[in-house]
Protein backbone atom coordinates (compact mmCIF):
# COMPACT_ATOMS: atom_id res chain seq x y z
CA UNK A 1 0.00 0.00 0.00
CA UNK A 2 1.32 3.42 -0.97
CA UNK A 3 1.97 5.97 1.76
CA UNK A 4 -0.83 8.57 1.57
CA UNK A 5 0.43 11.06 4.15
CA UNK A 6 3.24 11.68 6.53
CA UNK A 7 2.72 10.96 10.26
CA UNK A 8 2.48 14.70 10.94
CA UNK A 9 -0.43 15.00 8.52
CA UNK A 10 -2.77 12.77 10.52
CA UNK A 11 -5.30 14.73 12.57
CA UNK A 12 -6.53 11.80 14.68
CA UNK A 13 -4.80 8.64 15.86
CA UNK A 14 -1.30 7.44 15.11
CA UNK A 15 -1.69 4.71 12.52
CA UNK A 16 -3.70 4.78 9.30
CA UNK A 17 -5.28 1.44 10.07
CA UNK A 18 -6.95 2.90 13.16
CA UNK A 19 -8.36 6.01 11.48
CA UNK A 20 -11.76 6.86 10.11
CA UNK A 21 -10.87 10.50 9.39
CA UNK A 22 -7.73 12.02 7.93
CA UNK A 23 -6.63 15.63 7.60
CA UNK A 24 -4.15 15.61 4.76
CA UNK A 25 -1.85 18.57 4.16
CA UNK A 26 1.24 19.38 2.16
CA UNK A 27 4.20 21.64 2.84
CA UNK A 28 2.58 24.80 1.47
CA UNK A 29 0.43 25.36 4.57
CA UNK A 30 -2.81 25.36 2.57
CA UNK A 31 -5.91 24.25 4.50
CA UNK A 32 -5.35 20.62 3.53
CA UNK A 33 -7.99 18.10 2.52
CA UNK A 34 -10.03 15.62 4.49
CA UNK A 35 -10.48 11.99 3.60
CA UNK A 36 -11.56 8.66 5.05
CA UNK A 37 -10.21 5.14 5.13
CA UNK A 38 -12.61 4.14 2.36
CA UNK A 39 -11.35 6.90 0.08
CA UNK A 40 -7.71 5.98 0.73
CA UNK A 41 -8.40 2.32 0.03
CA UNK A 42 -10.01 3.12 -3.30
CA UNK A 43 -7.23 5.52 -4.25
CA UNK A 44 -4.67 2.87 -3.40
CA UNK A 45 -6.49 0.56 -5.82
CA UNK A 46 -6.32 3.28 -8.50
CA UNK A 47 -10.04 3.94 -8.68
CA UNK A 48 -11.33 6.30 -11.33
CA UNK A 49 -11.62 9.85 -9.98
CA UNK A 50 -14.16 12.25 -11.47
CA UNK A 51 -14.17 15.82 -10.17
CA UNK A 52 -17.44 17.67 -10.64
CA UNK A 53 -16.92 21.25 -11.80
CA UNK A 54 -19.39 24.08 -12.29
CA UNK A 55 -17.15 27.06 -13.01
CA UNK A 56 -17.55 28.28 -9.43
CA UNK A 57 -14.79 28.95 -6.94
CA UNK A 58 -15.32 25.85 -4.79
CA UNK A 59 -15.26 23.31 -7.60
CA UNK A 60 -12.21 25.03 -9.11
CA UNK A 61 -10.39 24.89 -5.77
CA UNK A 62 -11.27 21.28 -5.07
CA UNK A 63 -10.21 20.23 -8.56
CA UNK A 64 -6.76 21.80 -8.27
CA UNK A 65 -6.21 20.64 -4.68
CA UNK A 66 -7.44 17.10 -5.30
CA UNK A 67 -5.22 16.67 -8.35
CA UNK A 68 -2.23 17.87 -6.33
CA UNK A 69 -3.02 15.28 -3.70
CA UNK A 70 -3.56 12.47 -6.23
CA UNK A 71 -0.17 13.26 -7.73
CA UNK A 72 1.47 13.26 -4.30
CA UNK A 73 0.22 9.76 -3.46
CA UNK A 74 1.04 8.27 -6.83
CA UNK A 75 -2.52 7.66 -7.95
CA UNK A 76 -2.43 5.94 -11.32
CA UNK A 77 -6.15 5.56 -12.04
CA UNK A 78 -8.07 7.56 -14.63
CA UNK A 79 -9.02 11.15 -13.77
CA UNK A 80 -11.44 13.54 -15.43
CA UNK A 81 -13.33 16.73 -14.78
CA UNK A 82 -17.07 16.43 -15.37
CA UNK A 83 -19.55 19.26 -15.86
CA UNK A 84 -23.34 19.01 -16.07
CA UNK A 85 -24.49 21.75 -18.42
CA UNK A 86 -27.92 22.99 -17.26
CA UNK A 87 -28.51 24.97 -20.44
CA UNK A 88 -30.04 28.45 -20.65
CA UNK A 89 -30.06 29.01 -16.91
CA UNK A 90 -26.26 28.71 -16.69
CA UNK A 91 -24.00 31.75 -16.60
CA UNK A 92 -22.48 31.93 -20.08
CA UNK A 93 -18.94 31.88 -18.72
CA UNK A 94 -19.40 28.71 -16.66
CA UNK A 95 -18.47 26.20 -19.35
CA UNK A 96 -15.49 28.29 -20.55
CA UNK A 97 -14.19 28.43 -16.96
CA UNK A 98 -14.47 24.64 -16.74
CA UNK A 99 -12.61 24.33 -20.04
CA UNK A 100 -9.91 26.67 -18.78
CA UNK A 101 -9.63 24.60 -15.58
CA UNK A 102 -9.26 21.39 -17.60
CA UNK A 103 -6.46 22.97 -19.58
CA UNK A 104 -4.82 24.24 -16.38
CA UNK A 105 -4.83 20.69 -14.95
CA UNK A 106 -4.15 18.89 -18.25
CA UNK A 107 -7.28 16.78 -17.76
CA UNK A 108 -10.13 15.85 -20.06
CA UNK A 109 -13.40 17.65 -19.43
CA UNK A 110 -16.54 15.58 -19.93
CA UNK A 111 -19.72 17.63 -20.43
CA UNK A 112 -23.07 15.96 -19.83
CA UNK A 113 -26.60 17.22 -20.38
CA UNK A 114 -30.15 16.08 -19.72
CA UNK A 115 -31.40 14.37 -22.87
CA UNK A 116 -34.95 15.73 -22.68
CA UNK A 117 -34.04 19.39 -22.52
CA UNK A 118 -32.35 21.79 -20.17
CA UNK A 119 -33.38 22.86 -16.66
CA UNK A 120 -35.81 25.51 -17.90
CA UNK A 121 -37.47 22.84 -20.05
CA UNK A 122 -37.68 20.67 -16.91
CA UNK A 123 -39.45 23.46 -15.03
CA UNK A 124 -42.05 23.75 -17.81
CA UNK A 125 -42.44 19.98 -18.03
CA UNK A 126 -42.97 19.77 -14.28
CA UNK A 127 -45.60 22.49 -14.42
CA UNK A 128 -47.49 20.79 -17.26
CA UNK A 129 -47.32 17.43 -15.46
CA UNK A 130 -48.61 19.03 -12.26
CA UNK A 131 -51.49 20.69 -14.13
CA UNK A 132 -52.49 17.29 -15.51
CA UNK A 133 -52.30 15.78 -12.04
CA UNK A 134 -54.46 18.54 -10.61
CA UNK A 135 -57.01 18.23 -13.40
CA UNK A 136 -57.31 14.49 -12.67
CA UNK A 137 -57.49 15.06 -8.89
CA UNK A 138 -54.26 13.08 -8.52
CA UNK A 139 -53.21 15.84 -6.10
CA UNK A 140 -55.41 17.98 -3.88
CA UNK A 141 -53.50 21.25 -4.11
CA UNK A 142 -51.86 22.65 -7.21
CA UNK A 143 -48.10 21.95 -7.12
CA UNK A 144 -45.48 24.57 -8.00
CA UNK A 145 -43.12 24.16 -10.98
CA UNK A 146 -39.97 25.11 -9.07
CA UNK A 147 -37.56 23.13 -6.90
CA UNK A 148 -37.53 23.97 -3.20
CA UNK A 149 -34.82 23.72 -0.56
CA UNK A 150 -36.44 20.49 0.61
CA UNK A 151 -36.97 19.11 -2.89
CA UNK A 152 -34.03 19.96 -5.11
CA UNK A 153 -34.94 17.85 -8.11
CA UNK A 154 -32.77 20.17 -10.19
CA UNK A 155 -29.63 18.84 -8.48
CA UNK A 156 -30.81 15.25 -8.26
CA UNK A 157 -32.04 14.91 -11.82
CA UNK A 158 -29.84 17.22 -13.86
CA UNK A 159 -26.58 16.88 -11.96
CA UNK A 160 -26.22 13.78 -9.78
CA UNK A 161 -28.22 11.35 -11.93
CA UNK A 162 -26.78 12.54 -15.26
CA UNK A 163 -23.19 12.60 -13.99
CA UNK A 164 -23.38 9.19 -12.31
CA UNK A 165 -24.93 7.60 -15.39
CA UNK A 166 -22.06 8.87 -17.52
CA UNK A 167 -19.43 7.69 -15.03
CA UNK A 168 -20.91 4.20 -14.91
CA UNK A 169 -20.87 4.16 -18.71
CA UNK A 170 -17.26 5.38 -18.91
CA UNK A 171 -15.77 3.11 -16.24
CA UNK A 172 -17.33 -0.38 -16.37
CA UNK A 173 -15.72 -2.78 -13.94
CA UNK A 174 -14.17 0.06 -11.93
CA UNK A 175 -14.47 1.66 -8.54
CA UNK A 176 -15.36 5.34 -8.95
CA UNK A 177 -14.77 8.33 -6.68
CA UNK A 178 -16.96 11.33 -7.41
CA UNK A 179 -15.36 14.50 -6.00
CA UNK A 180 -17.25 17.69 -5.19
CA UNK A 181 -16.39 21.07 -3.64
CA UNK A 182 -19.16 21.13 -1.04
CA UNK A 183 -18.17 23.05 2.11
CA UNK A 184 -19.75 22.97 5.56
CA UNK A 185 -19.63 26.75 5.85
CA UNK A 186 -22.09 27.17 2.98
CA UNK A 187 -25.31 26.16 4.73
CA UNK A 188 -26.81 24.40 7.72
CA UNK A 189 -27.57 21.32 5.65
CA UNK A 190 -24.05 21.14 4.22
CA UNK A 191 -22.67 21.59 7.73
CA UNK A 192 -23.96 18.07 8.37
CA UNK A 193 -22.43 16.56 5.22
CA UNK A 194 -20.23 13.50 5.46
CA UNK A 195 -16.66 13.59 4.19
CA UNK A 196 -17.36 10.52 2.09
CA UNK A 197 -20.31 8.23 1.60
CA UNK A 198 -21.57 5.56 -0.75
CA UNK A 199 -23.21 6.90 -3.90
CA UNK A 200 -25.96 4.43 -4.88
CA UNK A 201 -26.21 5.83 -8.40
CA UNK A 202 -22.62 4.71 -9.06
CA UNK A 203 -23.52 1.13 -8.18
CA UNK A 204 -24.34 -0.99 -11.23
CA UNK A 205 -24.57 -4.76 -11.22
CA UNK A 206 -24.61 -4.82 -15.01
CA UNK A 207 -21.55 -2.57 -15.43
CA UNK A 208 -19.85 -3.94 -12.29
CA UNK A 209 -19.22 -0.53 -10.80
CA UNK A 210 -19.49 0.91 -7.33
CA UNK A 211 -18.50 4.28 -6.01
CA UNK A 212 -18.50 6.97 -3.37
CA UNK A 213 -18.91 10.72 -3.10
CA UNK A 214 -15.86 12.48 -1.63
CA UNK A 215 -15.78 16.07 -0.36
CA UNK A 216 -12.11 16.90 0.24
CA UNK A 217 -12.47 20.62 1.09
CA UNK A 218 -15.51 20.20 3.34
CA UNK A 219 -13.84 22.17 6.16
CA UNK A 220 -12.48 25.05 4.07
CA UNK A 221 -13.78 28.58 4.54
CA UNK A 222 -14.65 30.96 1.72
CA UNK A 223 -11.57 33.01 2.55
CA UNK A 224 -9.38 29.92 2.28
CA UNK A 225 -10.88 29.04 -1.10
CA UNK A 226 -10.24 32.51 -2.48
CA UNK A 227 -6.71 32.66 -1.03
CA UNK A 228 -5.90 29.24 -2.47
CA UNK A 229 -7.09 30.09 -5.99
CA UNK A 230 -5.19 33.37 -5.87
CA UNK A 231 -2.04 31.52 -4.83
CA UNK A 232 -2.56 29.13 -7.75
CA UNK A 233 -3.11 32.06 -10.16
CA UNK A 234 -6.46 30.72 -11.31
CA UNK A 235 -8.81 33.53 -12.26
CA UNK A 236 -12.34 33.56 -10.91
CA UNK A 237 -15.60 33.41 -12.87
CA UNK A 238 -16.90 36.79 -14.00
CA UNK A 239 -20.00 36.30 -11.83
CA UNK A 240 -17.72 37.11 -8.87
CA UNK A 241 -15.43 39.67 -10.40
CA UNK A 242 -17.72 41.64 -12.74
CA UNK A 243 -21.13 41.23 -11.10
CA UNK A 244 -20.15 40.60 -7.46
CA UNK A 245 -22.29 37.49 -7.00
CA UNK A 246 -21.44 35.41 -3.95
CA UNK A 247 -21.99 32.10 -5.75
CA UNK A 248 -22.02 30.46 -9.15
CA UNK A 249 -24.70 27.90 -9.81
CA UNK A 250 -27.71 28.70 -11.92
CA UNK A 251 -27.84 32.34 -12.89
CA UNK A 252 -31.20 32.35 -11.11
CA UNK A 253 -31.38 29.79 -8.33
CA UNK A 254 -34.22 29.12 -5.89
CA UNK A 255 -31.60 29.30 -3.11
CA UNK A 256 -30.05 32.61 -4.21
CA UNK A 257 -30.07 35.67 -2.02
CA UNK A 258 -31.75 38.82 -3.30
CA UNK A 259 -28.36 40.42 -3.95
CA UNK A 260 -27.24 37.44 -6.03
CA UNK A 261 -30.44 37.54 -8.08
CA UNK A 262 -29.84 41.25 -8.70
CA UNK A 263 -26.24 40.51 -9.67
CA UNK A 264 -27.37 37.90 -12.18
CA UNK A 265 -29.96 40.20 -13.69
CA UNK A 266 -27.26 42.83 -14.25
CA UNK A 267 -25.59 40.51 -16.77
CA UNK A 268 -27.13 41.15 -20.18
CA UNK A 269 -26.63 37.52 -21.21
CA UNK A 270 -29.01 36.44 -18.43
CA UNK A 271 -31.89 38.70 -19.47
CA UNK A 272 -33.59 36.25 -21.83
CA UNK A 273 -33.77 33.41 -19.31
CA UNK A 274 -34.91 35.89 -16.65
CA UNK A 275 -37.90 36.79 -18.79
CA UNK A 276 -38.64 33.11 -19.45
CA UNK A 277 -38.68 32.31 -15.73
CA UNK A 278 -40.93 35.30 -15.06
CA UNK A 279 -43.27 34.00 -17.77
CA UNK A 280 -43.55 30.68 -15.91
CA UNK A 281 -44.14 32.55 -12.66
CA UNK A 282 -46.99 34.43 -14.31
CA UNK A 283 -48.56 31.39 -15.92
CA UNK A 284 -48.34 29.21 -12.81
CA UNK A 285 -49.07 31.96 -10.21
CA UNK A 286 -46.22 30.53 -8.08
CA UNK A 287 -43.37 32.81 -7.01
CA UNK A 288 -39.88 31.64 -7.97
CA UNK A 289 -38.87 31.66 -4.29
CA UNK A 290 -41.08 31.13 -1.26
CA UNK A 291 -40.94 34.79 -0.25
CA UNK A 292 -39.82 36.50 -3.45
CA UNK A 293 -41.19 36.96 -6.94
CA UNK A 294 -38.49 36.98 -9.59
CA UNK A 295 -40.51 39.58 -11.47
CA UNK A 296 -39.77 42.01 -8.63
CA UNK A 297 -35.99 41.56 -8.89
CA UNK A 298 -35.42 43.31 -12.23
CA UNK A 299 -38.71 44.71 -13.56
CA UNK A 300 -36.75 46.98 -15.90
CA UNK A 301 -35.95 43.88 -17.98
CA UNK A 302 -39.66 43.33 -18.62
CA UNK A 303 -41.92 45.08 -21.09
CA UNK A 304 -44.87 47.08 -19.71
CA UNK A 305 -47.17 44.24 -20.76
CA UNK A 306 -44.99 41.66 -19.02
CA UNK A 307 -44.98 43.76 -15.84
CA UNK A 308 -48.76 44.01 -15.92
CA UNK A 309 -49.12 40.25 -16.41
CA UNK A 310 -46.70 39.59 -13.55
CA UNK A 311 -48.61 41.95 -11.25
CA UNK A 312 -51.88 40.20 -12.09
CA UNK A 313 -50.23 36.81 -11.46
CA UNK A 314 -49.44 37.83 -7.89
CA UNK A 315 -53.07 38.70 -7.31
CA UNK A 316 -54.22 35.43 -8.84
CA UNK A 317 -51.68 33.56 -6.73
CA UNK A 318 -53.08 35.16 -3.58
CA UNK A 319 -56.59 34.04 -4.55
CA UNK A 320 -55.34 30.50 -5.20
CA UNK A 321 -53.56 30.35 -1.84
CA UNK A 322 -56.60 31.70 0.02
CA UNK A 323 -58.88 29.15 -1.60
CA UNK A 324 -56.60 26.19 -0.94
CA UNK A 325 -56.08 27.26 2.68
CA UNK A 326 -59.70 26.24 3.26
CA UNK A 327 -59.00 22.56 2.51
CA UNK A 328 -58.93 20.40 5.68
CA UNK A 329 -55.58 18.73 6.20
CA UNK A 330 -57.23 15.31 6.48
CA UNK A 331 -58.28 15.53 2.82
CA UNK A 332 -54.69 15.92 1.61
CA UNK A 333 -53.01 12.87 0.12
CA UNK A 334 -50.20 10.94 1.75
CA UNK A 335 -47.75 9.48 -0.77
CA UNK A 336 -50.16 10.33 -3.55
CA UNK A 337 -53.17 8.60 -2.03
CA UNK A 338 -56.11 9.77 0.13
CA UNK A 339 -56.58 8.39 3.63
CA UNK A 340 -60.39 8.61 3.62
CA UNK A 341 -63.40 9.64 1.56
CA UNK A 342 -64.59 13.20 2.21
CA UNK A 343 -68.03 13.83 3.61
CA UNK A 344 -70.60 15.39 1.28
CA UNK A 345 -70.00 18.81 2.86
CA UNK A 346 -66.22 18.41 2.53
CA UNK A 347 -66.56 17.31 -1.08
CA UNK A 348 -68.72 20.35 -1.83
CA UNK A 349 -66.07 22.58 -0.27
CA UNK A 350 -63.33 20.89 -2.28
CA UNK A 351 -65.39 21.29 -5.46
CA UNK A 352 -65.75 25.01 -4.77
CA UNK A 353 -62.02 25.38 -4.12
CA UNK A 354 -61.13 23.49 -7.29
CA UNK A 355 -63.40 25.70 -9.35
CA UNK A 356 -61.81 28.85 -7.90
CA UNK A 357 -58.28 27.57 -8.52
CA UNK A 358 -59.12 26.51 -12.06
CA UNK A 359 -60.65 29.90 -12.79
CA UNK A 360 -57.88 32.09 -11.37
CA UNK A 361 -55.03 30.00 -12.82
CA UNK A 362 -56.80 29.34 -16.12
CA UNK A 363 -57.05 25.56 -16.03
CA UNK A 364 -59.47 23.06 -17.47
CA UNK A 365 -60.15 20.37 -14.84
CA UNK A 366 -62.31 17.36 -14.10
CA UNK A 367 -64.01 16.43 -10.80
CA UNK A 368 -65.75 19.71 -10.11
CA UNK A 369 -68.78 18.47 -8.15
CA UNK A 370 -69.13 16.66 -4.82
CA UNK A 371 -70.28 13.35 -6.27
CA UNK A 372 -67.40 13.13 -8.76
CA UNK A 373 -64.89 14.07 -6.06
CA UNK A 374 -66.13 11.41 -3.63
CA UNK A 375 -66.04 8.81 -6.41
CA UNK A 376 -62.47 9.80 -7.28
CA UNK A 377 -61.33 9.48 -3.66
CA UNK A 378 -62.99 6.05 -3.49
CA UNK A 379 -61.23 4.98 -6.70
CA UNK A 380 -57.82 6.09 -5.39
CA UNK A 381 -58.38 4.36 -2.04
CA UNK A 382 -59.20 1.09 -3.78
CA UNK A 383 -56.08 1.42 -5.95
CA UNK A 384 -53.94 2.08 -2.86
CA UNK A 385 -55.30 -1.00 -1.09
CA UNK A 386 -54.69 -3.16 -4.13
CA UNK A 387 -51.12 -2.01 -4.53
Amino acid sequence: MRNHCSPNALSRGEHAGQLTLFQIADLSNDPGIVSTADVLTLLDADAAVAIGVSGGKDSSAVAIRAVEYLDSVGHRGPRILIHSDLGRIEWRQSLPVCERLAKYLSLDLVVVRRQKGDLVDRFWQRWQDNVRRYAALSCVKLILPWPTSAMRFCTGELKTAVICRELVRQYPGNNIISVSGIRREESSSRAKAEIAETQPKLHSVRSKTRGIDWRPILNWTKAEVLHYLSAKHFALHEAYTAYFSSRVSCAFCILSSHSDLVASSACEANAEVYRELVRLESESTFAFQATRWLSDVAPHLLSPEQRDIACEAKQRGSLREAAEARIPGTLLYIKGRPTRIPTVDEAELLAEVRQIVARVVGLSIDFTDAHAIRSRYHELLLAARAA
